[in-house]
């Protein structure tokens, strides 16, 4: 749980450029890419996550403009990656101008349960990690490069002029 917004703001930072890396590497053909027919394809988790950012947050009462319907999905790589640039930049906006440290501790009623908006904060970042993870893999499976986020990718260790680990 976050304690104050400059932590978070750090966090988000970071997180928010690993996200944008994923986003920037798809392309309109690999929207289409899927595990089977019955689970979403990487352009419906990809446009998930951009909209996540407003329908997650709007549970605590801050305002601003971002996409917040996630169906139907773009056929556009590149509008989603803009569309996830803007929302991440109008939601850190509204924070800086609609909260302080103490709306942290406010409580928001998030499917039922009781969160502090710090934790609720904390909940949007991790679950953008988890969609990250999903598309990473389908990512793989379109053919994409992938780029790393905690650590060097596959296609990394090369460039840094080092071998990738045994597979």
């Amino acid at each position: 749980m976050f304690q104050t917004l400059d932590n978070f703001f750090r966090s988000w930072e970071f997180e928010e450029r690993a996200t944008q890396r994923i986003l920037d590497n798809l392309t309109d053909e690999s929207l289409k890419q899927e595990v089977t027919s019955q689970n979403w394809t990487l352009g419906r988790i990809a446009w998930h996550t951009v909209t996540a950012i407003h329908i997650i947050s709007s549970h605590t009462g801050l305002t601003f403009e971002a996409p917040s319907e996630d169906w139907p999905v773009p056929a556009s790589a590149k509008f989603i990656c803009e569309s996830y640039h803007q929302a991440s930049a109008a939601f850190v906006q509204a924070i800086k101008t609609q909260w302080t440290d103490k709306n942290l501790k406010d409580l928001t009623n998030f499917f039922g349960q009781q969160m502090p908006n710090g934790l609720l904060l904390l909940f949007l970042i991790q679950h953008q990690i988890h969609h990250r993870g999903q598309m990473t893999v389908l990512m793989r499976q379109a053919g994409l490069n992938v780029p790393g986020i905690y650590g060097p990718s596959k296609e990394e260790w090369a460039n840094l002029g080092m071998e990738a680990p045994k597979m």
